[in-house]
């Protein structure tokens, strides 16, 4: 993993529609480019993170930080949060003392249970309403 990276790279399920529409949201909300989104079907992914296996990429989202630092599910969502003008509020939230793990607790069973939960709120007719903000930085994450 490159140390000088420009972003922070966030490894997600891009087989599950739940995920995917996630991602579309924050690249909208990623309006300063702080983090590229790079599926993680992309070979690349191992590359990114390959001390985390595929199971552990299946199971959460996670963030590898410029740093080399790795974030995993609600930290994740906190550690972007923080990154990203509109998700801030969101993101203080996760920091107040126990937060954190009443989250991650949710994380896990929300992650449990995406494949079911997609077919209720998964992507669909927003997709079509909100498709991926095309951004240079995943472009350069991608094909590096």
């Amino acid at each position: 993993m490159n140390q000088n990276q420009a972003t922070n790279i966030v490894l997600y399920d891009d087989q599950c529609s739940l995920c995917s529409f996630q991602m579309r949201v924050v690249s909208w909300l990623d309006w300063f480019n702080t983090v590229s989104l790079l599926p993680i079907s992309n070979p690349r992914a191992a590359e990114v993170a390959p001390t985390i296996t595929r199971e552990a990429l299946l199971e959460a989202i996670h963030c590898v930080a410029k740093d080399g630092r790795i974030h995993r599910g609600a930290r994740c969502i906190r550690f972007i949060g923080m990154r990203m003008p509109l998700a801030i509020p969101l993101a203080l939230i996760l920091w107040f003392p126990g937060v954190i793990w009443i989250a991650e607790k949710f994380y896990q069973w929300i992650s449990r249970n995406r494949y079911l939960l997609s077919r209720v709120f998964g992507c669909k007719e927003a997709c079509s309403i909100m498709p991926m903000r095309q951004r240079a930085n995943e472009e350069q994450v991608r094909t590096k």
